[in-house]
């Protein structure tokens, strides 16, 4: 009865502020799409976002805010101060690119070209951060000119190298919680949107508890003995080692883990070993990834992979180098349950709401919800005329997502720095 009351009371307030979100949203909407446009033919590699990172910190100046640049390298972070008591909200969005060929036919493709580890290659947006980074941008020009209507603070932090940073760099959100992005002010709470290309548009799909995958990449380095490929019994072969030990990897995910509750992937995504057919090389290199759900998986794989890695090279006469984790590692993507339900009415009354499964897919925003309690969601980017099956998928060259998507998440991480501040002040 309570409960019914309260929000009955609310929701004229309530509507009050989803028609002026609705109609902000709306106004700057064309301006966003620009400003998408811009970044989509201007995208920049992890940790080398640097023109990027101007063209953010001018807009967040032009709205009177004061500017940090330079954080974790290229991140840019902006405080609003309402002037008023209340809590500290911070909004996230990632900026880099990735070194992917675009193929599609746009007016504003990317023909940008970059370095990424010693080689030239083309940069794409291929996973919508051109989108993130212009909604944020609008976000924050809506709140700027609500600022006598919040409550405490907000934060918007753009951050760089979400994709990993370059070789022998580090970067990212975990970079930039150790240069106390979440300090100064203390920020109370985070949000963050991912836009989906198979997901349609207006549609915002969430989950309480982990929503995306811990990722642990992993290298083995089979060492055996080189022969010519006609004696091979010369040789300890590393090859056929590494077939074995291939194979066996995937017995962790179907023999080892109680698969009802432990979601995991092992993947092997990279082999390297030999320069010609006759020769039996002396080694040969593994790279992989690991994905995981809960702790409990992610800990049991830390063992099992070394143990069957060892235990598979012995049985071939060989031995094996296994470094895990190999150069970076994303905790899981874990929305506090308690601030979720808490936020679900602000979700339902942005969007069209679904609750999703888990995906192996990572993020390490993962990082800031380490440190405060965080909720990150999807938003759609699929034409609604374009069937599922059809939609391009995340880092490919087909990847596309349209315009008409934004709005949503302008709405939604709007109204949840409002329902967040009222429900706090």
């Amino acid at each position: 009865m309570k409960k019914a009351l309260l929000a009955c009371c609310l929701l004229p307030s309530l509507v009050f502020a989803d028609d002026k979100v609705e109609q902000m949203t709306s106004a700057i909407e064309a301006d966003v799409i620009k400003w998408r446009h811009h970044l989509h033919q201007n995208p920049e590699l992890s940790n080398r976002e640097f023109k990027t990172a101007a063209y953010i910190a001018e807009h967040l100046r032009g709205l009177g805010l004061p500017v940090q640049t330079g954080i974790a390298k290229t991140g840019v972070v902006a405080v609003l101060d309402s002037g008023r008591p209340g809590p500290v909200v911070a909004l996230r969005a990632d900026i880099d690119g990735l070194p992917v060929p675009e193929q599609n036919d746009l007016p504003w493709k990317s023909t940008v070209r970059g370095e990424f580890e010693g080689k030239d290659v083309p940069v794409m947006h291929a996973c919508g951060h051109d989108t993130h980074t212009a909604m944020l941008m609008g976000v924050a020009q809506i709140l700027t000119s609500m600022k006598d209507q919040l409550h405490g603070k907000v934060k918007f932090i753009f951050q760089p190298a979400e994709e990993g940073a370059p070789a022998g760099e580090r970067g990212g959100a975990e970079v930039m919680v150790e240069e106390g992005v979440l300090k100064n002010p203390d920020v109370d709470v985070i949000f963050g949107v991912h836009i989906s290309s198979n997901t349609d548009i207006g549609t915002i799909n969430y989950r309480p508890g982990g929503i995306m995958a811990a990722v642990d990449p992993f290298k083995i380095v089979v060492k055996g003995k080189q022969a010519h490929g006609a004696y091979p019994w010369f040789s300890v072969d590393p090859v056929t080692t590494a077939a074995q030990i291939i194979t066996g990897l995937q017995t962790i995910v179907s023999r080892e883990l109680t698969l009802v509750d432990d979601g995991a992937v092992i993947t092997i995504g990279s082999i390297h070993g030999g320069v010609r057919s006759n020769i039996i090389p002396n080694e040969v290199e593994l790279v992989g990834t690991i994905r995981t759900l809960n702790k409990a998986a992610r800990d049991h794989i830390y063992e099992a992979l070394p143990r069957k890695a060892n235990a598979i090279a012995e049985s071939m006469r060989a031995s094996v180098d296994v470094t895990l984790p190999l150069d970076y590692n994303y905790p899981i993507t874990y929305n506090d349950p308690e601030l979720t339900a808490k936020m679900l009415p602000t979700l339902e009354r942005s969007g069209k709401v679904q609750l999703v499964n888990a995906t192996t897919g990572a993020e390490d925003f993962s990082f800031f919800q380490e440190q405060v309690p965080g909720l990150y969601m999807f938003v759609g980017g699929k034409p609604l005329d374009v069937d599922k099956k059809d939609a391009p998928a995340h880092h490919t060259p087909e990847f596309y997502v349209d315009d008409a998507g934004m709005p949503t998440g302008i709405k939604l991480l709007t109204n949840l720095t409002l329902d967040y501040m009222k429900a706090n002040k």
